[in-house]
């Protein structure tokens, strides 16, 4: 009972929601600028990273829809005050909709997310494909407005939530595209050294994409910290302040996961000493850990959107 009185469910709900819609937009961000240059030359895998991520990217597009009914439920039973099953009715969840933020926002994003879905049923139409692309990051991106960002007021407002939409675009392809990376690396290992190639430059352009998204979450990272936090005493004495630096530990084991992958063994997969099939092993088993990181860091976002940022306790 402590846990459904501390908010867990709606905690969860979030956590999953923000990695089902990360994997989504990774994964098509994956697709277009690491995948698709990669296995130009290689059709019969082109094929299969096309059939793989549109797999990927509809089963974690119809977790995102179930998870986000279940956010508007839980969030509709925390603004009526009434028990979840008095408050899935008509007229509560039409006030919710309607007459707030969140429910506002809630319809835009179903919307966007629909609108996805019928892109990624006719993903063989070019302009679908990229279609497909743009929604997703508008998904990814809309999340901001349902958070503490949409809470800031004036010209401080604005900057905070072009802030938050960068940050949750840039961890969605880094984190979601983390997972497409790693079957991609799976698929390869059964044929190392026919496929080292194509392992070393898909797992380079990668590494480009990871360099630029983490310098874009450290820059956001920043500024979503001094409009929240505002001061390092703050960060160690409040709950949020808490959750927050324990967030910072896990991002900053996920650079060291991805530090090594870069620099200790995708170099392997050049070199001629027929480690190429180890290599890649490790690199698989690498990206996993830090897909398991990335969905730790989900759960914790989750978290700190249901607690009074640090700045207010003060």
């Amino acid at each position: 009972m402590d846990w459904f009185a501390a908010g867990g469910p709606l905690i969860a709900v979030r956590g999953i929601h923000f990695a089902a819609t990360a994997v989504v937009a990774g994964t098509l961000v994956f697709g277009t600028v690491v995948a698709k240059p990669a296995s130009l030359s290689e059709q019969p895998v082109a094929r299969m990273l096309r059939t793989q991520s549109l797999r990927v990217a509809s089963i974690a597009l119809a977790v995102a829809l179930l998870s986000g009914a279940a956010w508007l439920s839980l969030q509709a039973a925390s603004m009526s005050g009434l028990p979840l099953g008095e408050a899935m009715t008509s007229q509560v969840l039409s006030t919710v909709l309607n007459q707030t933020q969140f429910g506002v926002v809630t319809e835009m994003r179903s919307v966007l997310a629909i609108f996805l879905a019928a892109c990624l049923a006719f993903d063989r139409l070019p302009m679908a494909v990229w279609l497909a692309l743009a929604a997703a990051l508008g998904l990814t991106a809309s999340i901001a407005w349902t958070g503490h960002a949409a809470s800031t007021p004036g010209e401080l407002g604005n900057l905070h939530l072009a802030a938050d939409a960068l940050h949750l675009v840039a961890a969605a392809s880094w984190v979601g595209g983390l997972l497409p990376l790693t079957l991609l690396l799976a698929s390869v290992r059964r044929d190392a050294a026919a496929s080292a190639s194509l392992a070393r430059d898909a797992t380079r352009r990668f590494s480009t994409l990871g360099i630029v998204c983490v310098a874009t979450l450290v820059v956001t990272g920043v500024v979503n910290a001094w409009i929240l936090v505002g001061s390092f005493h703050a960060l160690l004495v409040t709950e949020y302040g808490q959750v927050l630096a324990i967030k910072l530990g896990v991002f900053a084991l996920m650079l060291a996961f991805a530090a090594v992958n870069r620099f200790a063994l995708t170099p392997q997969l050049a070199a001629a000493s027929g480690n190429q099939r180890e290599a890649l092993q490790k690199l698989a088993r690498n990206s996993f850990v830090e897909i398991g990181l990335g969905f730790a860091i989900f759960a914790l976002v989750g978290m700190l959107g249901t607690l009074h940022p640090a700045l207010h306790l003060l």
